[in-house]
């Protein structure tokens, strides 16, 4: 798979890939991550834009790739622009998984079968080309030490990394604090990026389950009722306790 097909939420799912445990890191939040690297990614193929803190298709066309196609339609249906928090922390089960899957079959990683405590069946993944993983963690490193403004495909995939938390896997320690805080500081480098990774971390906050503005006289004139309406079906399932189930076959 060359260079140019490698899309974000593949490069940011080999980052957060250990290579020899065939675990990978910050699983829940990863799963956010990826959802919100499909964003960076359409938004990078001119499908989608930003419109203020939401997101809006311009060119519904298709881009070829099978998942981020299925994306861009869940985008489109919508039919109004919807606020990023709201796509990220939606119900999208199983997204690292289906991208795991995709990295075997174009022979990026090998599925390895074992067990956890001698009874559950496991699977681990270990990256066949690594290489690759090496480029994109090479292209980081870069960034972070020369100080040179990166590309927007690499400061969207430092901002992605920031906000699943996968700095302290990649720059551990006391000795990787320096590292571990322009990786933040890569965020601003990429409008689109740094629109997802806030969301990513929001979500992660509880931020997309709170009510809107607005609502606040309204749930004081009705008491008990607004507080009733202001519960989860006006926010946003947080992803990573539905996103822990879908992947018990997998050892992260």
């Amino acid at each position: 798979m060359g260079r140019s097909r490698r899309t974000l939420p593949e490069e940011l799912l080999l980052l957060a890939l250990d290579p020899a445990t065939g675990t990978t890191a910050q699983p829940q939040s990863l799963d956010l991550g990826l959802a919100g690297a499909q964003l960076v990614e359409l938004a990078l193929a001119g499908r989608i834009a930003p419109d203020g803190d939401r997101i809006a298709v311009v060119v519904p066309r298709p881009t070829g790739d099978p998942t981020l196609d299925c994306a861009l339609e869940l985008l489109r249906r919508r039919g109004a622009p919807v606020r990023a928090v709201h796509w990220i922390g939606g119900p999208r089960l199983g997204l690292r998984q289906t991208y795991l899957s995709h990295l075997e079959r174009c022979g990026m990683v090998a599925a390895v079968p074992g067990q956890m405590c001698g009874v559950l069946p496991t699977t681990r993944y270990q990256a066949t080309n690594t290489a690759i993983s090496r480029e994109i963690r090479a292209r980081l490193d870069s960034a972070i030490r020369t100080g040179v403004p990166p590309d927007p495909r690499t400061a969207a995939l430092a901002a992605l990394a920031h906000a699943v938390g996968l700095g302290k896997h990649l720059y551990p320690g006391n000795e990787g604090r320096s590292s571990r805080s322009r990786l933040r500081d890569l965020i601003r480098h990429d409008p689109m990026g740094g629109l997802v990774a806030h969301a990513v971390m929001d979500v992660q906050n509880g931020v997309a389950t709170q009510p809107r503005r607005g609502a606040g006289s309204a749930g004081r004139q009705t008491g008990a009722r607004a507080k009733s309406a202001a519960e989860p079906a006006r926010g946003v399932p947080v992803q990573p306790h539905r996103g822990s189930m879908a992947g018990r076959a997998v050892v992260h």
